[in-house]
């Protein structure tokens, strides 16, 4: 039996928003008002299952939370199980299925911001809002990390406000409750307190030599004119003198590897996407970096997204993709607005859509919003989202390059790892890896905190020189929630010699930890962490996570061996039996803190 809401109809507004979407219906068998014909024959009702999650923003983004009859609405015009598109409403964090004011505060409490000062932000929050759940609640990282502690208010509205608050400071709690200033267009309005020029998250900005991050601070973001003046669209223009072929070429050549963590040769893909005979093949841009203390693919999105624009362009040109979906997360509103006006421009100035350049490529991007879920970020939990299904990542094989979404061939980046294609081409394949580059994210108990850019090999000391520590650095965490902490800052910034220290590159994290964090408090963060974003798909994940963290919680009471070696026990179960990176990782950094920080002697 599948699940009803009897009675339950849309409010106008709710249903204004569906239409506004979807169109308006066609007979009352997909939602609009039965006539006399209705009732002679049954129109045939084509499933839309991947317009739910766009429908399921589009009344959260009106409304604020999302009814029954708001939801009985969308599965009628999208011919949809209600049982199944409840599942993937309340799967998401940033939608509700209960009734809650249009503008919440999400409160950051994650690692980077609780190295800053967090707690003392959110006991104030709670003292002024009471406590955590309509109106307020904490938040896994919002990616705002080199201005720690943050938060983000999203209201609700036509069109939705969204501001973010950083740094946010017990003071400004009393500017947190008033309502952000109201859109006078009819696109999102995003505003940003505190703000400082581009180039402040990037302390490199303008210096020469610099490859990802040349254009961060000194082009304007919202100019094509200014992006082309840059030298931008000239790596596409390569593209079509060397061919399909050729540009897979340079990219093997290059030796580049994903930056997301998984490091796999990035050419690879595309050859084994390319390959396959089975069309269409998707291109899925990977910009949902929930991944605590990354923000590195946020910095490129807002200071520099037609370079995004044009790398995946490019790679949709070398692998035969006619469509790509740019999947980013639902806490990065201002890197939505501006990759929605490069997207739109690009589309303008004939960049994107039919005959690119007079070349004959036919490539448009559609962007995608995520709703707050760090599995997301797993390459085939993209494609069951897109796809408006619960985010859980799929078994492998089939790989994506075989069957990925819609079940067609799919290559999946991140954004990181296609913008480094722009200079490949530009430079040519040798001399980049001769100085292959590397982004950073650099956070926690420094001067100045940002985006570093550093060529391969590299040692975290001369990260750290850069970035200047304030204090004595008692560890780095690398690699985020998912990595490990270290203390040799003698470590080449190498997959490889990460690898050999016992830690991870992963996406680029260094978190600089000093004598003052609490690091029992962190690493109960990091636990809390995982329980809350594990899907529950698997066993080992699902049950794991939370015996790590009520184990941690009575061993930061009373230190107890038994507790100890529950721990080791339940860590190494979840790292050989899971499915996905998220319950093979969840043990590591805990581990790292107990064998190497001696945090629990």
């Amino acid at each position: 039996m599948d699940l009803r809401f009897r009675g339950a109809e849309p409010s106008e507004e709710e249903r204004a928003a569906v239409d506004a979407l979807l169109g308006p219906p066609a007979s009352a068998w997909d939602g609009g008002a039965r006539t006399e014909q209705d009732l002679r024959f049954a129109a045939r009702a084509e499933a839309a299952r991947d317009q739910l999650l766009p429908a399921l923003h589009a009344v959260n983004d009106r409304v604020g939370w999302i009814s029954e009859g708001a939801l009985e609405y969308i599965c009628r015009r999208l011919t949809i199980p209600p049982a199944e598109a409840y599942g993937v409403a309340t799967f998401y964090a940033l939608f509700s299925v209960q009734p809650r004011p249009k503008r919440v505060l999400h409160v950051c409490t994650d690692l980077a911001c609780q190295a800053k000062g967090a707690e003392s932000v959110r006991k104030r929050v709670e003292d002024h809002f009471g406590p955590a759940g309509t109106s307020w609640q904490e938040s896994p990282c919002l990616g705002m990390c080199e201005r720690a502690p943050a938060a983000l208010a999203l209201e609700a509205g036509t069109p939705p406000v969204a501001q973010v608050y950083a740094p946010a400071t017990p003071d400004t709690i009393t500017t947190m409750a008033e309502a952000p200033p109201s859109s006078n267009g009819s696109t999102p309005s995003v505003k940003v307190t505190g703000e400082t020029p581009e180039r402040a998250a990037v302390p490199q900005a303008g210096q020469d030599g610099l490859l990802l991050l040349r254009r961060v601070g000194t082009v304007d973001p919202a100019s094509l004119d200014d992006y082309r003046a840059a030298g931008g669209y000239t790596a596409l223009r390569r593209a079509f003198e060397l061919g399909p072929a050729g540009v897979i070429r340079e990219v093997l050549e290059s030796g580049l590897v994903g930056r997301g963590g998984a490091a796999f040769p990035t050419g690879r893909k595309w050859d084994a996407t390319a390959r396959q005979p089975d069309h269409p093949h998707y291109l899925v841009c990977n910009a949902d970096e929930s991944e605590p203390g990354t923000f590195k693919d946020r910095v490129i999105m807002e200071a520099d997204p037609y370079a995004l624009v044009e790398a995946m362009t490019i790679a949709a040109y070398a692998t035969g993709c006619a469509k790509g979906y740019l999947y980013i997360r639902g806490e990065y509103p201002r890197a939505v607005a501006r990759l929605q006006h490069a997207i739109a421009t690009a589309r303008a100035r004939g960049l994107l859509g039919d005959d690119i350049l007079g070349k004959g490529l036919s490539f448009d991007i559609e962007l995608r919003r995520g709703a707050g879920a760090y599995i997301c970020g797993e390459e085939t939990a993209i494609f069951n989202s897109i796809e408006g299904q619960r985010g859980e990542p799929r078994s492998k094989p089939p790989f994506p390059v075989e069957k990925g979404l819609f079940g067609k061939p799919t290559v999946v980046n991140n954004v990181e790892t296609l913008v480094n294609v722009l200079p490949i081409l530009e430079r040519g394949a040798q001399a980049y890896a001769a100085a292959e580059p590397k982004l950073f994210c650099v956070s926690g108990a420094v001067e100045r905190p940002g985006v570093y850019e550093l060529t391969f090999g590299a040692t975290l000391r001369e990260l750290l020189d850069l970035s200047g520590t304030t204090g004595t650095t008692r560890a780095v965490l690398l690699g985020g929630a998912a990595g490990a902490f270290v203390t040799d800052l003698d470590i080449p910034l190498t997959f490889e010699g990460t690898r050999a220290a016992g830690a991870t590159l992963g996406s680029g994290v260094v978190l600089v930890i000093d004598d003052d964090v609490d690091l029992k408090s962190l690493l109960l963060r990091i636990a809390e962490f995982f329980r809350d974003e594990s899907c529950g798909q698997c066993v080992p994940c699902r049950v794991g996570t939370v015996r790590q963290e009520e184990a941690l919680h009575r061993l930061s009471r009373r230190v107890d061996d038994d507790d100890l070696v529950l721990l080791r026990e339940v860590g190494q179960t979840m790292r050989d039996a899971s499915i996905c990176g998220l319950g093979q990782t969840a043990w590591n950094a805990v581990e790292s803190a107990i064998d190497r920080l001696g945090v629990f002697r």
